[in-house]
């Protein structure tokens, strides 16, 4: 058991030393570095996921769990797709993933019954400073303008990149948007992308995409383009300057 441990240990050792591409990686390994994915790991929290910190070795990583109801396999492929093609100083890191299906003995209508769990995980580096929205507000105050500059060119620099790649974020806002210990940016979050053909412009959903308060207007209309990532910089960009969320704008 040690000994595929430390196989496994040494394997996303490989990855974070950029020796190996991000690959499968097994949930037992991402147990292990998370404690069992223990409360006392837990760094945040969102509607479909959690996100914990993961250590090995005196290394860390940010491993995100996705929450147990009917997982959107369409939409976990996806942002696994648009990850592997992000490479860039102001995209996090991509790391590897997991898909795993655990059988789990439940009580239903008083009988033992064996139900599969399906697990999903996404493996990342881990990024000390947290999110830029811990930053805005009160602590915002604190920031020199040459920093509030470097922070907002890194969010553009990282954009640009993604939109010559074809790949449109659509959640684009501070809480998204992770700082490492020298501040720089780097945008994170991709469960909402979409990865562009090379002469596509446009697509259309049924469905609302975004955050209320950083969508552009125009997606109410389930029109996307990269013009909706612009107008979520718009927005970003506003508040890392007056240091406080704006929230009168709605999508």
């Amino acid at each position: 058991m040690e000994y595929e441990l430390a196989s496994m240990y040494n394997l996303l050792e490989r990855i974070l030393d950029g020796n190996e591409e991000p690959s499968n990686l097994p949930l037992s390994l991402l147990k292990a570095i998370t404690d069992t994915f223990s409360d006392n790991q837990l760094i945040g929290a969102g509607g479909f996921a959690k996100v914990y910190k993961g250590a090995f070795r005196n290394r860390m990583v940010a491993v995100k769990r996705l929450r147990s109801f009917p997982i959107d396999e369409k939409c976990f492929n996806k942002e696994i797709h648009c990850l592997m093609r992000s490479k860039h100083k102001n995209i996090v890191r991509f790391l590897g993933y997991c898909a795993d299906t655990q059988g789990k003995i439940l009580i239903h209508d008083g009988k033992l019954i064996m139900a599969g769990m399906e697990e999903r995980l996404l493996c990342f580096e881990y990024l000390q400073k947290g999110s830029l929205s811990l930053h805005i507000t009160d602590a915002s105050q604190g920031l020199e303008w040459r920093k509030r500059y470097q922070i907002i060119k890194g969010i553009c620099q990282g954009l640009h990149y993604l939109h010559k790649e074809n790949i449109v974020h659509l959640d684009l806002k501070p809480q998204n948007i992770l700082l490492d210990c020298n501040m720089e940016p780097k945008i994170a979050d991709f469960g909402l992308s979409r990865c562009f053909n090379e002469n596509q412009s446009r697509e259309i959903s049924t469905k609302l995409i975004g955050t209320l308060g950083y969508c552009a207007p125009e997606l109410l209309g389930g029109e996307i383009t990269k013009k909706s990532d612009i107008y979520s910089l718009g927005i970003t960009i506003m508040e890392i300057l007056i240091g406080e969320r704006h929230s009168t704008v709605e999508c």
